[in-house]
């Protein structure tokens, strides 16, 4: 069996689990999120705990892993949430949350409006900070990364958004 799928996952308090065939929806306090379930992998709940079994080949092994790495990502959403950082470097760049849009000074020729995704939730601590926040870790890893895409980090100066944790190498400058 799987080694990722054996493990249990623990529903905490206040989160309520739906197993239909083909699809497993969980709800808690900061919302709700639903997964399909592939052929082969079938979800059982206990009590308090989820158990992820499958029948057949090593796709259907490597299938319940996911599914079951996937349903324990959903508890923890729907508990606790997901958040990622990002922080602005350059002199004169800007946020700022306007509406359900988040509006960047890059050190474009103009101003950029990244409109906020539906279930995503930004804010703008100062200036140069971005948090976003969700529900869902793929839609908010993915939120993150299309608004870093729009001013990478250049590897000269280190100007550009990047995730508040993230390393970047510097270049060493062409010399005379």
């Amino acid at each position: 069996m799987s080694r990722v799928a054996k493990r249990l996952i623990d529903l905490p308090a206040g989160v309520t689990v739906s197993v239909t065939p083909g699809s497993v929806t969980v709800k808690g306090a900061k919302g709700s999120l639903t997964v399909a379930v592939s052929a082969g992998v079938s979800v059982v709940q206990e009590a308090k705990t989820l158990q992820v079994h499958y029948q057949g080949d090593d796709s259907a092994r490597v299938r319940a892993g996911a599914t079951r790495a996937h349903l324990a990502n959903m508890v923890r959403g729907v508990t606790t949430g997901y958040e990622r950082k990002l922080e602005l470097v350059g002199v004169g760049f800007r946020a700022a949350v306007a509406g359900k849009s988040l509006n960047l000074t890059l050190g474009f020729s103009h101003p950029v409006s990244f409109p906020v995704p539906e279930g995503i939730t930004i804010e703008t601590p100062s200036q140069t900070e971005i948090l976003i926040k969700g529900t869902d870790r793929q839609r908010v890893g993915q939120t993150a990364a299309e608004i870093r895409h729009i001013r990478p980090p250049e590897p000269y100066k280190g100007k550009g958004v990047r995730y508040s944790d993230e390393q970047i190498t510097l270049k060493e400058g062409k010399k005379k």
